[in-house]
């Protein structure tokens, strides 16, 4: 054996290729023992972690102080929708970015999210998304994506990175090969991109083999039938292996996608699947389940381990490398809170930058002050397993009333929600998107409102038949740039990053003339 994994129990060496979410607000007393026993040294912090600066600084510092020099403590602070500190300076999502069109603003912005959670303690970011957002009816990525041109994408996703990585924290591009182009989420169950490899390494490849440099990558539970006809990519050794590491001599950290998700703890089982994964060439698995999950997984990989033949990809020497990337990754990007300097300075630039990505489409027309206007809207907008919450339509009907006389009109559900029964009383009909939801049959048919505030998924643009005002998320920073719009002292200079809207938008202005 080694001397890298020499006194240490086949037990402990699986316990540091996995990352694991843990319950509540504080370490307790068996959280913190299940670590150590289990030499764990990588954990993953959620909404549900976290109260305030000081709670989660003190978490962190107590996690770091179990786990060791070479923790790993990450987060999902992409921007838009998809940020689990509320309280630092709101990211505009990516696909605001991809509408600003700007490298330079992306890796501001980038570097601004790091300093963020590097002053709570966190090391590893789970940013940015690299995805290519091609296909509308993508239930998942939407506006996480800057956009669906491989060149520009890249080149604005690199230059977020870049910015994270100037300030420290590590970064972990996803999800590889590609998420853009499914109709299913793989939260819920296994999606499949059809397509050639000529086709994929034009579109979906392109960006993660441009990000080589990436200290870490997150695979996809998706199955590629060009690449692997049996395996989904978390679980393929001619994706992870083949493909990524001797094709593309890709040295980074390979990190699989959450274990827990249906796409692959319902098909597989996640202790199995852990072992796939392992084998495939992960070098991490994210064990995101319960402690019941994690057990499970902890105690198939320490099977696997025990009884790896020579030269397979679960061997010591195999194993060893995997350990050496994964402290590599904590010693360059060391865990350890630093204090917030700049806070209010990337408070400016993160209202900017959202003031910046501010989209219309269809020539929508401001209204006066005082205008009657009723305001449809989902009552209540619940979270999708990415995003923990929407935006409520009180808070949209708050914005509006700044301005005008506002009659709200909420509905629960869209499909059910029968427009022709709203007063025919001479008031200027909003809608206002806060789902990721897109509209069906009934919605896309009927429904033909005055103006079309979107103000998260902007592909819902292409269900209503109405000029737009696209935001890209629903942050305060985005709501204060739709209030300005609105009073005329704010342009919305943003151009679509999406080659299927900018076709519809054309379409839709060239039929008005």
């Amino acid at each position: 054996m080694s001397s890298k994994l020499e006194h240490t129990t086949t037990r402990q060496i699986a316990g540091q290729l996995i990352m694991i979410r843990m319950p509540g607000t504080v370490l307790d007393a068996e959280t913190a023992q299940f670590l150590r026993d289990n030499h764990i040294r990588a954990v993953c912090l959620f909404r549900q972690n976290m109260v305030n600066a000081e709670q989660l600084s003190k978490l962190t510092a107590d996690l770091r102080a179990v786990m060791g020099p070479h923790a790993l403590i990450g987060i999902d602070q992409e921007g838009g929708a998809v940020v689990r500190a509320t309280w630092l300076p709101s990211p505009p999502a990516a696909m605001s970015l991809g509408a600003s069109n700007d490298v330079a603003l992306a890796h501001t912005v980038g570097a601004a999210v790091a300093r963020g959670i590097r002053s709570l303690g966190f090391n590893w970011n789970f940013a940015p998304v690299l995805d290519l957002n091609n296909n509308p009816a993508n239930p998942v990525i939407g506006e996480r994506s800057f956009g669906s041109d491989p060149q520009r994408a890249t080149e604005l996703a690199l230059a977020w990175m870049e910015g994270s990585l100037s300030e420290g924290v590590a970064c972990c591009v996803k999800h590889f090969p590609g998420h853009g182009d499914t109709h299913v989420d793989s939260h819920r169950d296994l999606p499949t991109v059809d397509k050639p490899r000529s086709a994929l390494d034009a579109l979906e490849l392109a960006p993660f083999k441009a990000a080589r440099r990436a200290p870490a990558m997150m695979s996809a539970h998706i199955v590629y039938p060009a690449l692997d006809a049996e395996h989904p990519a978390t679980l393929s050794r001619k994706i992870l292996t083949d493909l990524l590491r001797t094709e593309w001599d890709y040295r980074g950290v390979i990190i699989t996608d959450g274990m827990d998700m249906h796409a692959i703890a319902g098909r597989y089982g996640v202790g199995k699947a852990a072992v796939q994964a392992l084998a495939a060439g992960a070098d991490m698995v994210m064990a995101l389940g319960n402690r019941s999950t994690q057990e499970e997984t902890l105690t198939a990989l320490t099977a696997a381990l025990s009884t790896a033949e020579q030269g397979s990809n679960l061997d010591s020497s195999n194993i060893e490398a995997r350990l050496v990337r994964l402290d590599s990754l904590a010693v360059t990007y060391p865990c350890a809170a630093f204090g917030y300097l700049t806070e209010p300075a990337d408070q400016r630039l993160m209202v900017d930058a959202w003031r910046r990505g501010l989209t219309v489409t269809g020539n929508p027309q401001r209204l006066a002050d005082g205008a009657k206007v009723r305001l449809v809207a989902c009552a209540d907008a619940s979270g999708d397993g990415v995003a923990e919450a929407g935006l409520p339509a009180s808070a949209v009907a708050d914005l509006l009333a700044r301005r005008y006389d506002v009659d709200l009109v909420t509905f629960d559900d869209a499909e059910a929600f029968d427009w022709a029964a709203l007063p025919d009383d001479g008031r200027t009909v909003i809608l206002a998107s806060t789902t990721r939801l897109r509209y069906g049959a009934r919605a896309r048919q009927s429904w033909r409102p005055d103006l079309h505030l979107a103000l998260w998924n902007p592909f819902q643009t292409l269900d209503i038949a109405a000029p737009a005002l696209i935001t890209y998320g629903f942050s305060v920073a985005a709501l204060d740039a739709v209030g300005d719009w609105l009073a005329g002292t704010l342009e919305a200079h943003g151009k679509i990053p999406l080659a299927a809207m900018v076709s519809s938008d054309l379409q839709s202005s060239q039929s008005s003339q």
